[in-house]
């Protein structure tokens, strides 16, 4: 390639969780996100406490990973978007801020999952603020959500059995309805393909 030609745009995302980019359409959300059972809801909070004694760390480790197997997400932010070094990104403060938020919100939905509408109020103003300020595809929070998982079932394999890692999923895409509920509130228009 000369140095005049500009490198090819990034390929998009691949299909992950059965979605595709751009993909919040009312008919195919489901009417309510199903709703956890208090042996579910006990099963999060106790294997949170573990993950969340090391909640930066984590963290960062999964922005690490959902950036380097999905770069195009780092279009949404300017300060580390160039990044392409797993430690350099580990060493970022700008990421192990954003990293901490992260969790936190996280943690926020965790501590009250008795309190549906706290947790309904707390993701509908994460959903609000990337769709409307930071223009972020509700897709990545499907895929974020996905290697979250991964991660915690790597990193505490005694917490996460199989079995808890399915009550996860379910709060994860309860996680996910609520957001992408958020984005359709607002309007939500789908961008072309060739944003990402």
């Amino acid at each position: 390639m000369s140095r005049r030609e500009s490198p090819p745009p990034p390929s998009p995302p691949p299909q992950v969780l059965g979605v595709r980019r751009g993909e919040v359409e009312p008919d195919d959300r489901p009417e309510r996100a199903e709703p956890l059972s208090d042996a579910e809801r006990e099963i999060i909070q106790d294997t949170w406490g573990h993950v969340y004694k090391n909640c930066e760390d984590v963290g960062v480790s999964v922005l690490i990973r959902f950036f380097v197997n999905f770069p195009s997400a780092k279009q949404y932010f300017s300060q580390f978007q160039d990044m392409e070094d797993p430690e350099e990104m580990e060493r970022s403060g700008q990421l192990r801020h954003h990293a901490r938020r992260v969790m936190n919100a996280l943690n926020t939905v965790v501590e009250n999952l008795n309190d549906p509408e706290k947790v309904t109020a707390v993701l509908a103003l994460v959903g609000k603020a990337h769709a409307i300020k930071h223009k972020v595809e509700p897709m990545y929070f499907k895929i974020l959500s996905s290697v979250m998982l991964e991660v915690l079932a790597e990193d505490f394999p005694e917490f996460f059995p199989v079995e808890v890692q399915m009550v996860w999923t379910k709060l994860m895409g309860a996680v996910y309805w609520h957001v992408t509920g958020a984005y359709t509130e607002v309007g939500w228009l789908q961008v072309s393909s060739s944003a990402v």
